[in-house]
């Protein structure tokens, strides 16, 4: 069957050989990767099949690892996975969301059989694609297991990108500028929010002239009024702006999964004052903290030089101001690695992407003005080219 690979064979290996290391390191022998931006990192696999249970199995001992799915999305694995044949397994459909077996029985059985029942296994225990079933069933099928937490293992490898996965995330990055120029250009007065956020995601989809997006991570986050006081807020479907709005929009484009995120906001009419001046602190604040952004800094000296900057400002924002992002599904861009925030000892290396997000919510309204950024070997580089400013219509 005629595959369609995104990258090398050489770069998934040197994937592969990154998480084994961490893998010895934390003394798991067997690691089982339930989250599908992982298994996409690890294999390639690109379906829209995890709401069923699937996995890649990786072997401290083996060169490749094992894919296992249902039955009917093994084909969709044979054409998206760099993985040969052989290292592809589906499972009958009796599985699928059965009330009397369940798929961890299947996975202990594929276990059993490759002599790994009772070795040390890592399970992604906080990943939203694994639950409580599924660790109580392979406790029970695998008494002698020991069963141990590899959350984040995978997500750590992945903060560092490649040359390629940079590549893609540029192409993302202009399907960004022209989504969030087209929110900016149809939000107006009269105009259905319904309609705008329909303009958003054809944009978002329809790419550029020589190559189409993903469908993000995250749905068109673009409150307006009074909802732009709380975070992650969508539009309202039954509403049309109307003057004296704020509108925030945090939006994405996204090429192969790898999404590219940004946040601004528009006025529509004549912006108050206090808001005004809010918008000046944010863009100030961020300005100065980009400039101090490189390699060999830490997560929480970003967060703390951030502060500095808009202490004279009265701006006050007591959530984290960044995290790093990239290749993820639904429901979330980031990677739950890296956080901007007191705490963080993380020291940023080049390669890696952060989203630097200083979203302001107040009692009546909010304020977003954000810049997803690649640290790079001097400093930090940006993504997209969009005007930071408050924008009013």
């Amino acid at each position: 069957m005629q595959k369609k690979l995104l990258f090398s064979r050489e770069e998934y290996l040197n994937r592969l050989g990154k998480v084994k290391e961490r893998m010895d390191h934390e003394g798991i022998e067997v690691l089982l990767v339930i989250d599908p931006a992982n298994m996409n990192y690890l294999t390639g696999y690109d379906g829209w099949s995890f709401y069923v249970h699937q996995g890649v199995i990786v072997d401290l001992r083996e060169e490749n690892p094992l894919w296992f799915g249902r039955e009917q999305d093994a084909n969709g694995a044979r054409q998206t996975c760099w993985l040969p044949d052989d290292c592809i397994v589906g499972y009958p459909d009796y599985y699928v969301q059965s009330r009397y077996t369940h798929t961890m029985c299947f996975v202990a059985d594929l276990l059993e059989k490759r002599g790994l029942s009772a070795k040390r296994l890592g399970l992604e225990m906080d990943g939203y694609w694994f639950n409580a079933r599924m660790y109580l069933t392979l406790q029970q099928e695998l008494p002698e297991a020991t069963l141990l937490d590899g959350t984040n293992l995978v997500n750590w490898v992945k903060t560092v990108k490649s040359t390629t996965e940079i590549g893609y995330m540029r192409e993302a990055a202009v399907i960004c500028e022209k989504v969030m120029r087209t929110a900016i250009e149809t939000i107006a007065p009269g105009v259905w929010e319904k309609d705008a956020a329909a303009e958003v995601c054809r944009a978002q989809i329809a790419g550029t002239e020589t190559y189409g997006g993903s469908s993000p991570a995250i749905f068109p986050i673009m409150p307006s009024g009074l909802r732009t006081a709380a975070a992650h807020l969508t539009f309202e479907p039954d509403r049309l702006y109307r003057s004296g709005d704020v509108v925030m929009l945090e939006l994405a484009g996204a090429r192969h999964r790898y999404n590219m995120p940004l946040s601004r906001t528009l006025y529509l009419g004549d912006p108050p004052e206090d808001l005004r001046k809010t918008a000046d602190g944010v863009v100030g604040g961020l300005q100065q903290t980009l400039e101090f952004i490189g390699p060999g800094v830490t997560a929480e000296a970003v967060e703390e030089r951030w502060r500095q900057a808009i202490a004279h400002t009265g701006v006050v924002k007591p959530s984290r101001v960044g995290y790093s992002f990239g290749l993820n599904y639904v429901p979330d861009w980031g990677e739950h690695t890296v956080s901007l925030r007191p705490g963080d000892k993380t020291i940023l290396e080049p390669g890696m992407t952060l989203h630097f997000m200083p979203g302001i919510w107040l009692d009546t309204y909010g304020f977003e003005c954000s810049e997803p950024i690649l640290v790079t070997e001097s400093g930090c580089e940006l993504f997209v080219d969009f005007e930071r400013r408050l924008f009013v219509k």
